[in-house]
Order: C-alpha cells, then structure tokens, then sequence
C-alpha cells in the first residue's frame, strides 16, 4: 500500500524492499520528509474548507461548472468520470445531472478493491445509490465505463499540475492505467495553489486545472 502518511521508520538501515514504493524505488529519507511535508499541507487546506462559507463554497462551485461548460462544449456520448464530494470538495451534482441530461455518461469511482485502482461505474440521478469504501455513496447497480475524461477533485495543485490528495493513492493508480488521450480535469478550491508538492514518480499532472475563482491553466 501506498499512503502518503505511512512512511515507517524501524530507525533500522532500509533493505531494498524499503525503497520500494507502487514499483518506484525511493530514497527512504526523500519519501519521509515528503510525507511529512504533505501531511501537514492537508491539514492547513482541510481546516480553510472548514472554515469555508456555504455560499462561498456554492459560488466556487457555480463558477467551475461554467468553465466545465465552456472547455467541454457538447457532452452528448462522451464517457466523463466525475465523484461524489467528500471531506469538503466543492459539489458539482447539478453539473452532472445536467450534463447528463444533455446525453453525457457519468460515472463514479468505486473502490472495488483496496490500495488497487478504482473502477468508474455508470451514474444517472435516477441510478439507486449504496454506500461504499468509506461510506461513499456508489452506485448501486455496477455498469463499469472507461472514461474519455476525468474530473479529478484536488486539496491542492502545484505549478507543473501535480495534485495533492487525501493520501491514499487511489486516483494515481487509477490514473496511470488509463489512455493516454484521457483528459484529466482536477478541479478544487482557489486556495488550492502551491508551489510544489514535492512530486514523486507515481504522482500524476492534471492536463487542466480549474479552481473556484474560474481560473483555467493547461499543462504545457
């Protein structure tokens, strides 16, 4: 598994298996001071969602679903993965159920087996929910799709596109396995913006970012 707050230190010399991280091998040293790093750059963004207004947060989210309108244009037949808010990500349900509406097929990531890549599972407003890994809402009759675009929720994002999660690695494994022609959407809070998050060789760039201001960047 994969954590980015699960690091360990035996205070031991590493052994080979040590450095070996989803495949990658690491300094031991690097990793923990990134881990460290990241832990505590999620705390500070999870209390500002906190401390974040309803209205304000609506507004964030009325404002990316614009822009999602805009760079996205007509959705009729195209597979888009979207999710279903956690933790204080912004809610973006009235965009899917309009998009779907429009002849979209949205789908959900479902955790079908753990530290393992997600599955994307067909949604519609109609569709019956269950609750899943961590007690998110899932659909409840799986029809897995292969999405043409993803629309990933972030904590935080850096200059070169690489996203801060919840640490658990699930979009990165996900991410790493599906075409390259993929459009990879992370959409967060406006105060989402870092300089770096020390990105190591799983982490995967968003091809575009939009945050709560309606600000647009695009990976060169």
């Amino acid at each position: 598994m994969r954590d980015d707050d699960d690091f360990g230190d035996s205070g031991s010399e590493p052994c080979f298996a040590h450095m070996l991280v989803d495949g990658h091998v690491i300094d031991p040293q690097t990793w923990k001071d990134v881990s460290v790093f990241r832990k505590s750059r999620r705390q500070q963004l999870y209390q500002l969602r906190k401390e974040l207004p309803l209205d304000v947060r609506k507004a964030m989210a009325e404002r990316i679903s614009a822009q999602l309108d805009e760079m996205l244009g007509d959705v009729s037949g195209r597979m888009i993965a979207a999710y279903w808010p956690i933790r204080g990500e912004l809610n973006l349900r009235d965009w899917m159920i309009a998009a779907s509406e429009r002849g979209a097929q949205i789908c959900l990531p479902v955790v079908v087996e753990k530290n393992q890549p997600v599955e994307f599972h067909h949604w519609t407003p109609e569709s019956r929910m269950t609750r899943g890994v961590w007690n998110i809402p899932v659909p409840a009759d799986p029809v897995p799709l292969v999405p043409e675009i993803v629309i990933v929720p972030l904590l935080g994002v850096d200059e070169e596109g690489y996203r801060l999660g919840n640490g658990g690695g699930y979009y990165d494994r996900t991410l790493a396995r599906l075409f390259d022609a993929t459009l990879i959407i992370g959409v967060g809070q406006d105060f989402a913006r870092m300089k770096t998050i020390f990105p190591m060789p799983w982490d995967i760039p968003m091809t575009k970012v939009v945050l709560g201001d309606g600000s647009v960047t695009t990976r060169s």
